[in-house]
């Protein structure tokens, strides 16, 4: 029985760390198991007296602080304190901005499916409704945007008109000021509808509702500054832009060059303190006509009029565009989509103090504010423009490949096809349920940073790949440019929006994981705030919970990882009866095998591990798609588990999967440590690699939803605007009813061709000849003719005059020298 002590103790720390138990808790069960043993006689005296030793000489340090910070904490703390970089304001104020949510469970790694299943499904009000089905589909229907793009470069002056006086410019802004005041969710469908007709639209809507001046002003602004703006703002009065880019601060906005100076001066006649502004910025979305611009300036006050500091910070304000030296109206060219982007300028720009957004108490708050608030804007504006173009996809390319032919077969039914109407079904699938429970965490108040910056990167980049894939699929109709294309004018804004608010690039492998790991870690955090207090005890006694306290949950995470590894996750918890349960305990076990190898990771690389963007970039791949699968989870589960989606959902977690292996297995074939990989690949996929890519079987099932009408593809694809059928997706949608109608017809003139019973060349006379040979009614005859007339107008592509260009070119100003747009 002696033998069998050891292997039970062992036993028992394993089943504490699994489920996390705590220190006291766990340090009593291994004494109650002592104690039980050796009340019954079951090891010999010198084998129980030595295990109690063993039990005491570890229990006795652990349990009591003030010898555990002795002989540990202290000590590590020292070490702590010279091998971790501070903290600059900035990056203080970007990782204190925000909320941490759901990615705090992810990180946690055992993220709870009650507590995903409790958040609740954002739902729209009656009047958000009321104005989606009235106001939003009006607008769409007024939109040509071929007009717009190739004609106007702008929207024409009656869409701007309709957009002022049905306030589209003041959905975030509260009813008591005029505005909308519909919630995160209303916003995004508004904008998503807009979008899936026209891009240039949907970022003229959706910059004044995002990050800038009314944004700051409901969370920051004074009663005055709310009192005089936000009414003008709603009705489109004033047109906001917000200026925050400049020539040398672009992904690093905080280095922002352009300066303010306090001093006294003269403003309307009066002396006041005020501020005087010099700035240069570029792609600025509404500078064009902005009359109010939100600015981000670094603020100094040499005479220490405002205080005893002299270097005040990132400050933002509020300054009218018609002031002296404010140059607004140059124009850049967005790849060729026209909204209104631009330059915004200022020399000797005189302000006064209470032109700062909040007032003078908010001088050198400005980064604080930007963050804060891109946390809540980046999680609706390019999120909702993303899915609009993969719903656009999803339901035109689906169509269109049920309806065009190749060697007499719809061109969705080759499998080279069907491969990418897959990815574009399920990756729309996944889209949109990520915007959903991003959208779920705001409207519930939340400020989510972390997953704002994952939903930005995440669903521009899949954004890319369904666009490209539709484009593929639709071929020569998709690159022919005109009224009749559909995907040309979404496919040139994609650099758009991959680039702005955080270049994907940057996001990924510096953001995500790298400010997501300290934001959401249970205690990293805590960690860096106790090593940076001021108070030595405060700091000692801090530091010593919080680093036991990630001892135990890295070792738990290891446990949890290593036994669901061996396991394949069969023993971890899942909804009954849910046809994804499966993909639940997939999620919890790679959300733990995630969690142990991020914390393995910063033990091995420390604060050199923010240096390892690729080892960066693939921990936030993981750490995204293990979200992505949370919402896909909870979307088919908030649809009330419809058995149609189940192809869409299994198809979206199979790939995320399998990606989420391919990111954790690149990190250790990386990590610049000789052995350790090995080590830690053991604990993580001790079997090999277990997941692979969506199978064709199911790839077919999910391509076929697109090719049909259904619920389920209804679903997939609700709100955006289809239009009529002179519009791109109406004649689309049209003409797969009258194609499938047809398709049982068509195939008795094919068997009647190949028979040798109709021998006409051309299609339109073989449906004659089938009418004359009894091959067809005259009923049939017509349905086979409206289906071969509409495929024929679906498949039609844009042409135009000869000398179509040279009258534009005639027509066309010249382009301006870079001299001219500056001094213009």
């Amino acid at each position: 029985m002696s033998v069998l002590l050891p292997l039970f103790l062992i036993g028992a720390l394993i089943l504490l760390f699994y489920f996390g138990t705590g220190l006291y808790a766990s340090t009593a069960v291994i004494f109650t198991v002592l104690a039980g043993w050796t009340y019954f006689g079951l090891s010999g005296w010198f084998g129980i007296s030595f295990w109690w030793v063993v039990a005491l000489a570890i229990a006795v340090p652990l349990n009591i602080p003030a010898l555990r910070r002795k002989l540990v904490s202290n000590r590590v703390l020292t070490l702590f304190k010279k091998l971790m970089p501070p903290l600059s304001r900035t990056e203080r104020e970007a990782l204190e901005a925000g909320t941490v949510w759901w990615e705090g469970d992810i990180f946690g790694g055992r993220p709870d499916w009650k507590k995903l299943h409790a958040i609740k499904e954002p739902e729209l009000s009656e009047e958000e409704k009321a104005f989606l089905n009235g106001a939003v589909e009006e607008l769409c229907a007024k939109i040509d945007n071929w007009k717009v793009t190739s004609e106007l470069y702008d929207l024409p002056a009656e869409v701007w008109d309709f957009l002022k006086k049905n306030r589209f410019f003041g959905m975030i802004i509260p009813k008591e000021y005029g505005g909308l005041g519909f919630s995160a969710y209303g916003h995004s469908e508004v904008i998503a509808k807009i979008a899936s007709r026209s891009t240039t639209a949907a970022v003229t809507v959706m910059v004044p509702n995002s990050l800038g001046p009314a944004e700051l002003l409901m969370a920051y602004g004074t009663g005055e500054q709310k009192d005089h703006y936000l009414p003008r703002l709603a009705d489109g009065t004033e047109i906001p832009c917000f200026a925050l880019t400049a020539p040398s601060a672009g992904s690093d906005a905080s280095s922002i060059p352009d300066t303010g100076y306090v001093m006294k001066g003269s403003f309307n006649g009066r002396e006041v303190t005020g501020i005087r502004l010099t700035f240069d910025k570029r792609y600025i979305t509404l500078a064009p006509v902005a009359t109010v611009m939100g600015l981000a300036f670094r603020l100094f006050d040499p005479a220490h009029l405002l205080g005893e500091k002299e270097d005040l910070g990132i400050t933002v304000a509020l300054v009218p565009t018609d002031l002296p030296g404010v140059a607004v109206g140059p124009r850049h060219d967005p790849t060729g989509t026209p909204f209104l982007n631009g330059t915004a300028r200022g020399e000797n720009v005189f302000i006064p103090v209470e032109y700062i957004v909040g007032g003078a108490e908010q001088v050198g708050n400005g980064w604080r504010m930007l963050m804060e608030r891109l946390a809540i804007g980046r999680s609706i504006s390019l999120p909702a423009l993303s899915v609009a173009a993969a719903k656009l996809s999803a339901r035109g390319v689906g169509g269109y490949a049920r309806i065009r032919k190749q060697f007499n077969l719809p061109i969705g039914k080759f499998e080279g096809v069907e491969e990418r109407l897959a990815r574009i079904a399920g990756y729309t699938y996944m889209m949109d349920a990520g915007r959903k429970m991003t959208l779920a965490g705001v409207d519930s108040g939340e400020r989510p940073a972390l997953l704002s910056a994952i939903s930005k990167y995440n669903l521009t980049e899949m954004m890319r790949i369904v666009v490209n894939d539709a484009v593929d699929v639709q071929g020569g109709a998709a690159i022919v440019m005109g009224p009749r294309n559909f995907l040309g004018s979404v496919y040139q804004g994609i650099p758009v929006s991959i680039t702005v608010e955080g270049a994907n690039i940057l996001t990924r492998t510096l953001i995500v994981f790298g400010q997501g790991v300290i934001r959401a870690h249970p205690w990293i955090l805590r960690e860096m705030e106790a090593a940076g207090d001021q108070d030595a005890e405060k700091s000692a006694s801090e530091f010593d919970k919080a680093l036991f306290g990630h001892i135990g949950f890295t070792t738990s995470n290891k446990v949890r990882a290593s036994i669901s590894a061996i396991t394949f996750g069969r023993l971890l918890p899942a909804p009954p009866g849910n046809p994804l349960a499966e993909y639940y305990r997939r999620l919890q076990w790679m959300s733990s095998a995630f969690a142990f190898l991020a914390d393995a990771s910063l033990l091995i690389l420390g604060g050199g591990l923010k240096r390892k963007e690729k080892i960066s970039g693939r921990f936030a791949d993981v750490l995204s798609r293990l979200y992505f699968v949370s919402a896909v989870l909870k979307r088919f589960e908030d649809d009330g588990r419809p058995s149609a989606d189940i192809p869409l959902a299994k198809w979206a977690c199979e790939e995320s999967f399998y990606e989420i292996q391919k990111a954790l297995d690149g990190i250790l074939n990386n990590l610049p440590v000789p052995v350790l990989p090995t080590a830690l690949r053991l604990v993580i996929f001790p079997f090999g690699k277990p997941f692979k890519p969506p199978s064709d079987r199911l790839g077919h099932e999910a391509a076929d939803l697109l090719l049909e009408p259904s619920e389920a593809r209804d679903r997939l694809t609700e709100g955006i605007y289809i239009g009529e059928k002179s519009d791109p997706l109406g004649r689309i949608d049209d003409a797969l009813l009258k194609v499938i109608a047809a398709e049982p017809l068509e195939k008795k003139i094919h068997n009647a061709v190949r028979n040798g019973e109709i021998h006409s060349f051309r299609y339109e006379d073989r449906i004659e000849e089938a009418l004359e040979k009894g091959v067809l009614t005259e009923s049939e005859k017509i349905i086979v003719q409206k289906a071969s007339t509409a495929r024929t107008d679906v498949i039609t592509v844009d042409e135009f005059p000869k000398d179509y260009w040279e009258r534009r070119i005639a027509e066309e100003p010249s382009a301006p020298s870079q001299e001219e747009d500056k001094n213009a």
